[in-house]
Parts: structure tokens; sequence; C-alpha cells
């Protein structure tokens, strides 16, 4: 019986994109034959997802919860299709690895896909995403999550249209009453629809004042504005961008004549949020029927 190492077995997990314990368990019954045990996979449907590697996954979900120990999460799982993307199965998926991030605390994707999971040790992240992959065939992948934990504070989470868009929001407030709650819900509404990058102007990065300070500038004197008003003008514009940007400077989407930080008054403060929108920044796969068989019969045609 050859001697199955931990380098043999990554090898295979590496050449076949198959989960580490079925690796391990094709090499086992292939007698650590490399070739035999990437049969081995190919014959059980194991070795899909190295195939499906290299496809585009720009679609998925973007699931938002905060679980019964009070810990908050919002995640992002990509896969192909949007049909693939609307099955109970990925659902399930997206919820399963929510958890999973909810109970064992990564500190970052490459962590997670290298924990054994949660509710099944013997197998990694990793090798469930291999098998949901094969069996799906779409290729899954986790693209990025946030944690909070709600021990000193409140923590609310909303998922907008099936989960194109999550968020998580923390906060905090002297008592926390269902007025409360349901302000953070709300607040929560506003983030996925007002789109804020940070929750106060003093957390807007200097370099990003620097950039839009210089296209303001520019853009007044483009205007032929006189330059001795030109500074004036500038700060004026930046007090406009700072609303745009902030979530406490915005108007309240329910009721824009008030600002969010007037809406919250004294009976909360934000801590911090996350948005998620699905597929942002991603390249989206362009499916063209017609282009495929013209280039199948150029092929043949060869």
């Amino acid at each position: 019986m050859a001697t199955i190492t931990s380098g043999l077995v990554k090898e295979l997990r590496e050449r076949t994109g198959a989960g580490m314990m079925d690796c391990k368990k094709a090499l086992v019954e292939c007698d650590g034959d490399m070739d035999k045990a990437i049969d081995f996979l190919r014959e059980k449907g194991l070795a899909a997802a190295a195939k499906k590697a290299g496809r585009i996954a720009a679609e998925g979900m973007v699931y938002a919860n905060v679980n019964h120990s009070g810990v908050g999460v919002v995640i992002e799982v990509n896969c192909e299709t949007d049909f693939v993307a609307n099955t109970d199965r990925f659902k399930e998926l997206c919820r399963n690895f929510a958890e999973h991030v909810a109970v064992c605390a990564p500190a970052n994707v490459d962590e997670m896909l290298n924990q054994p999971y949660y509710d099944d040790a013997t197998k990694t992240v990793q090798d469930l995403i291999g098998e949901a992959t094969a069996s799906i065939g779409e290729k899954i992948s986790i693209r990025r999550f946030a944690r909070f934990m709600g021990d000193n504070s409140v923590l609310d989470s909303y998922v907008h249209m099936g989960g194109r868009i999550g968020v998580l929001l923390e906060a905090t407030a002297p008592e926390v009453t269902d007025e409360v709650k349901a302000l953070c819900h709300d607040l929560s509404l506003h983030i996925a629809a007002a789109n804020p990058l940070f929750v106060r102007r003093e957390e807007v990065p200097t370099a990003n004042l620097d950039k839009e300070r210089e296209v303001l500038t520019q853009q007044a004197l483009n205007e032929g504005k006189p330059q001795k008003i030109v500074e004036r003008m500038v700060e004026g514009r930046i007090e406009k961008y700072y609303k745009e940007v902030c979530l406490l400077e915005q108007p309240f989407v329910k009721d824009p004549d008030t600002s969010v930080k007037a809406l919250l008054g004294d009976k909360m403060d934000v801590v911090r949020f996350v948005r998620f929108e699905r597929g942002e920044g991603l390249e989206k796969r362009h499916d063209d029927l017609a282009a495929d068989i013209a280039a199948e019969q150029a092929k043949m045609k060869k």
C-alpha cells in the first residue's frame, strides 16, 4: 500500500479541482497512482470543477443575516447564471456559508476556504464548493464577506431584490427599544438605496478630497469663473460632495427634507455599515449562440 502524503493530495487537488477528502479517497483507491486517481475522480464526476475554474462567475447572490447568537454576516457568493442563482440549492448554499462565517470567524476568504466546514469537519469549505460546482454544473465562488459582532451594539441586515444588494449595519443606542430597531432597519433600506461610501465626513480620505477639489477647481475654471472666487465655489461644492457620499449627511430617502443625522438625533449613532451589490466590478458573461456556432463551423472547415 502506497503512502498517501499531503503533497500528493494537494497535487491531485490542484490538477482536478476536486475536494481534499475526495482526492485523498481517490489516491487510496488507486494505491497512490496519480493518473488513475484523476480518472477515478473524472468517472465520479468530481473533477468537473477544474474545467469550470476559468469561467466568469458574476451572477449569484448577496445574503445578509443576523443569527440567533447576535452575529451579523453579509456575503457575496457568485455563480455563472441567474437561473442557478434562483435555485433553492444555491440559496441554501449561501445561507450555509454565511452561518459558517458567523460561527468560525475567518479573517478572509482564503482562510475561510481552508477551514473545516462548521457543520461537517471532515470537509473544508473549498471541498463543499468543489462538490457544488460539480453537481450544479457552474463555477461557484465566494467573493467577499463581512462579519459584525453585536455584543454591545444593535445589528441589522437587509437584502434587496432577492439578493442583488445586501446591507449589514451596526449602531449603538442608549436604550435598545422597538423604535431604535425599526430605525436601524429603515437606515439599512436607506443604505441600499442611496449607496453612501462613508458614515461621516471625517472618514473621507484626504486623497479623495484632494482629487475632488482638483476636478471641481478645473470645472469652475472651465466655466470661466474668476480665479478669486473659484476657491469659494469649490468649497461649496465639497459640501455637496459630503452630502452625496456620507451617510449622516445624506437626505433620508423616506423624507428628503430631513438628513439622516437629524433623523437619528440622540436616539442612536451609526458605528459602521457594509453594502455589497452583486457582481459590482466583475466582468459579465455574455453568451452569443450565433457566434459560437460560427466559430465551431470555422474549426470544422480547417
